[in-house]
């Protein structure tokens, strides 16, 4: 039997795991592309301030590709992963439903909805030269959360129950209109679509810096609440019995994590399944404790994404695929793995 010592100590290799795991995605994801960039060169590039470590040295040419193409990409991966799959397992501990993804509340039907009203009818940039599409998308996954927290909290409190009828009513209602102004401008519907099913492309360190201080606050609020998701899981009632507001509580965690959403969202469309496999898997190996879960689900969504966004740039090269088609077709299956070997939803 495993005592409480031996179950830290586990938990915590398997975070010094999970970091490791981190790091050497990231290293693939610098190091493999269509661009056929010299391996030691790289690694002399990343690590060269380390004796021995590469002999080799890029061209001009090679360290624009590394550092305004690959890194930037790479980067913005670990943070849209992170923010996707930490923002799952929030809303799976607040809502006590394993099922629960980061679109639950209209986030995606807002930020789609967002999207394509600037993809059809704005302009592509403000007089300044910002890119309005990332805006738009963002403010229209707050808006779809807000409203569907609103129209919760009118049904008679905001039960967990209630918040995601609301949000079923409200993703239908804006996906609704969505479609209707598709139909009406068939032109744009390539456009749309290739938003919609999700991409990682950049054309620097702009669309970090525009999601990074969204996604620090929102993972940073979440990990702190790792323990207070435990203690919603045993009841709102028995949680308030030991002195938390459930319906605060659960208000912070909601908002924190559909700003996590949000802000993924706005630069990388909509990315489906990482919210809900990587969870899972954390899961299995250690324990329902969302003290843990939450701040390794973050770990793992980064690593993830990173390993999806190589095979979305390199399995048909020169050509690339949306990168919500490579993690739906690695998600869905791996789903289904895991949940036959759990035996059970946990």
């Amino acid at each position: 039997m495993l005592t409480a010592g031996t179950t830290r100590g586990r938990r915590i290799a398997v975070i010094a795991v999970a970091l490791g795991f981190v790091v050497l995605a990231v290293l693939i994801g610098v190091l493999v592309g269509p661009a056929d960039l010299s391996a030691s060169g790289i690694l002399h590039a990343l690590f060269g301030w380390v004796p021995g470590v590469g002999d080799g040295s890029l061209t001009s040419q090679e360290s624009t590709i590394l550092w305004q193409l690959r890194a930037p990409r790479v980067v913005l991966a670990c943070i849209v992963g992170a923010c996707l799959s930490i923002s799952g397992a929030s809303y799976q501990g607040a809502f006590r439903n394993p099922l629960a993804d980061p679109y639950l509340l209209g986030a995606a039907a807002g930020a789609g909805l967002g999207a394509t009203l600037v993809i059809i009818y704005g302009a592509a940039t403000f007089t300044d030269g910002t890119p309005i599409l990332p805006i738009a998308s963002f403010v229209g996954a707050l808006a779809g959360v807000a409203l569907a927290y609103a129209i919760g909290g009118s049904m008679g409190g905001r039960t967990t129950v209630a918040l995601v009828l609301a949000g079923v009513a409200v993703a239908s209602f804006l996906t609704a209109i969505q479609t209707f102004i598709q139909q009406r401008n068939v032109d744009s519907l390539r456009e749309v679509y290739t938003w919609i099913l999700g991409r990682l492309t950049t054309a620097g360190w702009s669309d970090v810096v525009l999601i990074l201080p969204y996604a620090v606050i929102a993972i940073v609020l979440l990990v702190l609440h790792g323990r207070m998701l435990d203690v919603l899981g045993v009841g709102d009632d028995e949680a308030a019995s030991l002195g938390m507001k459930p319906a605060r509580t659960r208000l912070i965690i909601v908002a924190a994590a559909s700003l996590a959403t949000a802000a993924a969202v706005a630069v990388a469309g909509l990315i489906g399944f990482v919210g809900i496999i990587v969870p899972h898997a954390v899961r299995l190996v250690v324990g329902t404790s969302n003290r843990w879960v939450v701040p390794l689900s973050a770990i793992g969504g980064a690593a993830f994404l990173v390993l999806a966004d190589v095979v979305a740039r390199t399995a048909v090269s020169p050509g690339e695929l949306p990168i919500g088609v490579v993690t739906a077709l690695v998600g869905a299956p791996a789903f289904a793995l895991l949940l036959r070997r759990s035996g059970r939803v946990t």
